[in-house]
């Protein structure tokens, strides 16, 4: 059957094409990003403007029409049927204790604003220092432990407004 891509042009339209619609295109490179297309016995002159291969975003110029296109393939369609977004990571609100220790310093107070990794707190545990540093830009909405107190693994730490 081959792979199945859903092509987005300028957010209004959407097409679903297979690779054999791909293969079938009547397509000749005249330059290095211009092509000369035939398609039901019409001429086309496509132009590659920009191409961002991460993202899959185009920018492409068909008869002197520019036209913004993106490009899901199978892994992106399901990634997306599972609700999952690429480049979206988890919001961190909470630091619990990875495993159980002793609180040797704790480096921010409550309601102080950090910035990604600024130092949080040193938990000793096996007789190594761990430092803890933030996962994220926020405020410090509380800090449930002490220094010198001894914490269970999963424990609270530090909370995140």
């Amino acid at each position: 059957m081959g792979n199945s891509y859903k092509l987005s042009v300028n957010n209004t339209s959407t097409f679903n094409l297979l690779e054999s619609d791909l293969i079938n295109l009547d397509a000749v490179k005249v330059e290095q990003s211009k092509f000369h297309v035939l398609k039901n016995h019409k001429p086309y002159t496509a132009e590659i403007i920009s191409a961002d291969f991460i993202s899959k975003k185009y920018t492409v110029k068909v008869n002197n029409n520019i036209y913004e296109v993106s490009i899901d393939g199978a892994l992106e369609l399901l990634i997306k049927g599972l609700g999952i977004e690429r480049g979206r990571t988890k919001k961190v609100n909470a630091i619990k204790a990875p495993m159980p220790g002793l609180i040797l310093e704790i480096s921010v107070e409550v309601g102080q604003t950090v910035k990604e990794n600024d130092p949080l707190l040193i938990l000793e545990a096996m007789k190594m220092e761990n430092s803890f540093l933030s996962p994220r830009d926020g405020v410090i909405k509380s800090i449930a432990v002490e220094k010198g107190n001894a914490v269970d693994k999963g424990q609270l730490l530090i909370e995140f407004e």
